[in-house]
């Protein structure tokens, strides 16, 4: 769609017209001959002598010329511009924090892949949330690797690819042999104190219970139900295991239930699945979008093109001027080649 901005520029176009009309043409001011016999000539002559300076006539097509050009440049000042069709951006309005287990217990081989081969539960892991930020349309997304301590590794963002190849590249005991679930679910709380979105979801996937925090984990919790942050808890691995890979299903329920989130036990990467496509059903969200219309100016064209007309009208005259002193200056040499 074409338009302008500034629309009440075109008020400009009589402007020469009213400038012509109140203030006086240019005067070339010149010594005259006074003749006692003026009255004499002018009878003889037949004409009548008028008082003031005398305007020469422009040609035609000058004018036309020039009064084009005057039209194209408020046209440019108009600022004319093409208005492309609507851009849609989302906006995020959910921040989504996944807390992951990096421990050594991590690396145990008791999941199946799509292939139906034995895999570890981080590669199963992995395998699932890949999807499961796949479909994350609409939020920002951020990722907590936790062992002995928890790390950031990627803040919140929009940049879900970037989120996925950090997932990738995730290694069992980068963060240290131990789980501490607590100091994880501490680190989120700061981590949405700078969010300014309303939801605010901390989903933690662990396979042991917690033997490093500063902080426990339900007491953790509180603080982040006070912060109307809400937690998922999953457990995965063995349920009858004992010492360091124990899991602590009481406080994973705990955990969940103080903040209105909700716990799940995956013992497969098939129940893991369904356990993170629950996830998905139970946080549904509205997405916000704003949209705009590229604008892409177009001043220049009237702009060149009165420049361009300008420049060959005044190359035309030019010519012509330099034409004329020839032709003069020829008949001046001939004159004197005859005297």
């Amino acid at each position: 769609m074409f338009s302008f901005s500034y629309i009440w520029i075109f008020l400009l176009l009589p402007l020469p017209l009213v400038l012509r009309r109140f203030f006086k043409p240019y005067q070339d001011e010149r010594s005259a001959v006074r003749t006692p016999f003026f009255d004499e000539l002018v009878e003889l002559s037949g004409q009548v002598p008028g008082s003031g300076s005398i305007v020469r006539n422009q040609p035609i097509l000058r004018q036309i010329i020039t009064a084009f050009c005057w039209v194209l440049l408020v046209v440019a000042i108009a600022r004319p511009q093409w208005i492309e069709p609507p851009v849609v951006k989302e906006i995020p309005t959910r921040d989504l924090l996944l807390g992951i287990d990096l421990s050594g217990s991590m690396a145990t081989e008791d999941f199946t892949s799509k292939d139906g081969n034995k895999i570890s539960r981080l590669a199963a892991v992995k395998e699932v949330l890949d999807g499961f930020l796949e479909r994350r349309k609409g939020d920002r997304v951020g990722l907590i690797f936790f062992g002995t301590a928890p790390f950031i590794q990627a803040p919140f963002t929009e940049d879900l690819a970037l989120c996925r190849e950090l997932l990738a590249e995730a290694q069992v005991g980068m963060a240290g042999p131990k789980t501490a679930f607590g100091d994880t679910i501490g680190l989120a709380i700061n981590m949405f104190k700078e969010s300014t979105v309303k939801d605010k979801l901390l989903i933690v996937l662990t396979d042991g219970n917690d033997t490093s925090s500063k902080v426990e984990p339900v007491k953790a919790a509180q603080i982040a139900s006070d912060n109307d942050i809400v937690i998922h808890s999953v457990a995965v691995g063995d349920p009858e295991a004992v010492g360091e890979e124990k899991l602590d299903v009481k406080t994973l329920q705990s955990v969940a239930t103080t903040t209105g989130g909700y716990f799940y036990r995956a013992e497969d990467r098939v129940e893991l699945e369904k356990i993170y496509e629950k996830i998905d059903s139970l946080s549904t969200h509205d997405i916000e979008t704003t949209s705009y219309r590229p604008r892409i100016d177009m001043y220049h064209w009237p702009l060149g093109l009165a420049v361009l007309l300008s420049l060959l009208m005044h190359g035309v005259r030019a010519g012509k001027k330099m034409n004329a002193e020839r032709s003069t200056s020829n008949v001046q040499h001939r004159t004197k080649g005859r005297g």
